[in-house]
């Protein structure tokens, strides 16, 4: 298999216009590269074909700004192998809590410590590696949630239930299956591709039939149902708009937990649901330009 690599290196300062533009623009074949440590950072686009690497550039640049770039595009035909190489040098293995977040070419080296859980990701032209901000956030909220449980004298312990809206990789929904806190775990998404790869993904951890993944609009997937914990890792703008569906899809005692955030957004989504549940515990963390949202429902 080859693959059409486009890449073009970033100017200081671009990286959060640029992130919004891709989140509008929905086309997960580009993503944000950074080296933090030297203090660069690259736009890449992965592609079948020259053709339609160069229909994708042109739609991005006609939404984006020419200041963002720095120097001229690349564009090279990669081998998989060579494909998955360029992936290596900016996926590193991460673990909050007890659970390890590693790619899945560690698998014969890395040593798991004892009493934890590992989840193997494999990059993709779909799939989130955990890397970005705005999932490690819901992850650690993830496995707080999961640390502080509930008395062992409730019996409902065992009955912790998770709707992951927007599931894209499944990285959520799976990572929640690795806890073993949850009876009862969906994600969904409205692109068919992302729930492939989420059930893909699913099958590489030993999880086929532990999500209920299925395709679906945030509407349409929230109704009629309600869980412990919702996770939803989407846009500001969008979960604004369903604030009345995000938080009627938490239980009585529940918690829900929204990201994809910029900082500088967040006085206005906190506004925005704070006005819909005005009486929730509401708290936000930050991690560099990304921001996150929990509300609780008190009852």
């Amino acid at each position: 298999m080859t693959v059409v690599q486009y890449k073009v290196e970033l100017a200081p300062g671009a990286i959060e216009r640029l992130e919004e533009t891709l989140a509008l623009l929905e086309d997960a074949r580009w993503m944000v590269l950074e080296d933090k440590l030297a203090g660069r950072a690259w736009l890449a686009g992965y592609f079948e074909t020259r053709t339609s690497a160069q229909t994708a550039w042109q739609g991005l640049i006609g939404m984006a700004d020419g200041r963002w770039f720095s120097g001229e595009p690349e564009m090279n035909e990669l081998a998989e192998v060579d494909w998955r190489e360029s992936y290596k040098a900016h996926f590193k293995a991460w673990k909050f809590g007890r659970l390890n977040w590693v790619p899945v070419w560690e698998r014969g080296t890395f040593v798991l410590p004892p009493a934890e859980e590992v989840l193997w990701l494999d990059p993709g032209l779909a799939f989130g590696t955990g890397n970005h901000e705005t999932t490690r956030l819901c992850c650690e909220r993830l496995v707080k949630f999961v640390e502080k449980g509930r008395p062992p004298q409730d019996r409902r312990r065992e009955a912790a239930t998770l709707i992951d809206a927007g599931c894209g990789s499944g990285i959520l929904a799976l990572s929640a299956a690795k806890l073993g806190h949850f009876a009862r775990i969906t994600g969904f998404d409205h692109d068919p591709e992302a729930v492939h790869v989420s059930e893909e993904n699913a099958a590489l951890n030993d999880l086929a039939g532990r999500v209920e993944f299925f395709v679906s609009d945030l509407r349409s997937g929230l109704a009629g149902r309600q869980a412990n914990l919702v996770l939803a890792n989407i846009q500001a703008d969008v979960l604004m708009k369903f604030a009345h569906e995000l938080t009627g899809a938490v239980a009585p005692g529940g918690e829900l937990v929204l990201s994809g955030i910029l900082t500088r957004e967040l006085p206005q989504v906190r506004e925005c649901f704070a006005a819909v549940v005005h009486d929730w515990a509401v708290d936000s963390r930050e991690m560099g330009e990304w921001a996150d949202l929990g509300l609780t429902r008190l009852s």
